[in-house]
């Protein structure tokens, strides 16, 4: 099969190659000037050649495009109010009160007497005396006073509520599909094919001498110079004899061929389900309790004691003396005065003053948000793939040639199925009749 091919190529790139010149190279190395029983009109033979064709098929594809869509939720807002509350403060002021009071004052006279007089001269015992007073003094005692006040406690419940939802669950199912390929199935067929089987034959060949120029004498006795031939030399040039011999030659082509086939496709759906749940919700309601609590009360009462205490007591005695003399007297009396005095006193008073406080409260709001989406589409486009295919082709040589090898030298062209020399192979080497197209497959 590989020999085939290779023929086929062969004669393709021949035909390709344009045909063979015969003035060329003085007629050495070629088979364009043939023997008379060479130049006989030839038939017409099929050769295939290799055409090759662009075609398109359609391809789908998924192709996965962002959808954007507006959606709503709702979003708590912290807020925080000021609200005002009235407070009371005791403050205690200090004040003055003015109170009177009276003293005895003592003033101390001296005088003197001339004569005879009787003095009581003092004379002072100190002693002690128990003297008792009643002091008050402050008591202070705890009481218990129960005051019952109602106290507002938060109850948290868990409490089961049915919640109705809509789940999408996948579902695989097996489904036969049919699909249509193209398989190329070969068909073999044969043509006749004409081999050309001649063979190389060694003729005689006489090339003249080069012309040379010589002196010589013309009839009147002048010299002059004349071209001069010079002998020349036969020399050996191989010539190609065809023998065209026809042969069934086998040629096998790729046929498109439709199938059909039941291929198992696994296909995933979603299918929506309603699904019943039980969910826990806390909720939290409030109670009010009464609560006795014993308050401690603290009570002030005074206690009036009596107390002893020993007052150191000076005692004033007269003795009476007689003297004559000049005897000073010292004359005490008492002198009444009035004055006053400042006596500090706290006052104690209520004070009111407003003080803020932040409240916290939720507050409910709107909000869109814009939320994208993968959407899947199917999107055709045409794919290009490149096919070949042999082409049967008929090639004719209409132009016989009956007049002899030199006719065929001088005047025509003969069309063959050979390469001309130095065209393809490298070396200028050509190949011979029997590599060109085999009997094997």
């Amino acid at each position: 099969m590989k020999r085939l091919i290779a023929g086929v190529a062969v004669m393709v790139m021949a035909m390709s190659a344009g045909v063979a010149n015969a003035n060329g190279l003085c007629g050495a190395c070629n088979y364009s000037c043939c023997p008379p029983a060479a130049c006989q009109p030839s038939c017409c033979y099929t050769t295939c050649k290799v055409e090759r064709q662009t075609c398109y098929r359609t391809v789908y594809e998924t192709v996965c495009e962002p959808q954007q869509y507006t959606a709503c939720r709702t979003v708590y807002d912290t807020v925080y109010e000021d609200v005002p509350q009235t407070c009371y403060r005791v403050e205690y002021e200090q004040a003055c009160r003015t109170e009177s009071y009276t003293v005895q004052r003592p003033v101390f006279e001296t005088s003197f007497r001339e004569h005879t007089y009787t003095v009581q001269r003092p004379v002072y015992e100190t002693s002690q005396r128990e003297c008792h007073y009643q002091v008050q003094r402050p008591v202070w005692e705890t009481h218990q006073r129960q005051v019952q006040r109602v106290v507002c406690r938060p109850v948290t419940e868990t409490i089961n509520r049915q919640v109705c939802r809509t789940v999408y669950r996948n579902v695989t199912e097996t489904v036969n599909q049919t699909r249509c390929y193209t398989v190329m199935r070969p068909v073999t067929t044969y043509h006749t094919v004409r081999r050309d089987c001649g063979q190389w034959t060694c003729q005689p060949v006489h090339i003249p001498g080069p012309r040379v120029p010589r002196v010589v004498c013309d009839p009147c006795g002048m010299p002059r110079v004349c071209m001069v031939q010079c002998p020349g030399y036969t020399v050996q040039r191989r010539v190609w004899c065809p023998n065209v011999v026809e042969q069934q030659v086998p040629c096998t082509r790729y046929v498109p061929q439709v199938v059909q086939q039941n291929c198992p496709v696994q296909v995933c759906r979603v299918v929506p389900e309603q699904v019943v749940e039980n969910c826990p919700v806390q909720v939290t309601r409030v109670e009010r309790d009464v609560v006795t609590e014993n308050v401690p009360v603290r009570v002030c009462r005074w206690v009036t004691e009596t107390k002893t205490q020993m007052v150191p007591l000076q005692t004033c005695r007269m003795v009476t003396e007689q003297k004559v003399c000049r005897v000073p007297v010292r004359t005490c009396r008492m002198v009444s005065e009035e004055r006053t005095r400042q006596i500090p006193y706290c006052v104690a008073k209520q004070v009111p003053y407003t003080v803020n406080h932040r409240v916290a409260k939720c507050v409910p709001r709107q909000e869109n948000y814009t939320v994208t989406r993968m959407v899947a589409k199917t999107v055709p486009r045409q794919v290009a793939y490149e096919v070949c295919r042999l082409v049967p082709v008929t090639v004719c040589n209409d132009n016989p040639c009956n007049t002899g090898c030199s006719d065929c030298q001088n005047n025509g062209t003969y069309e063959s199925n050979y390469l001309t020399p130095g065209t393809i192979y490298e070396n200028n080497i050509q190949p011979t009749p029997d590599e060109i197209g085999g009997d094997e497959v």
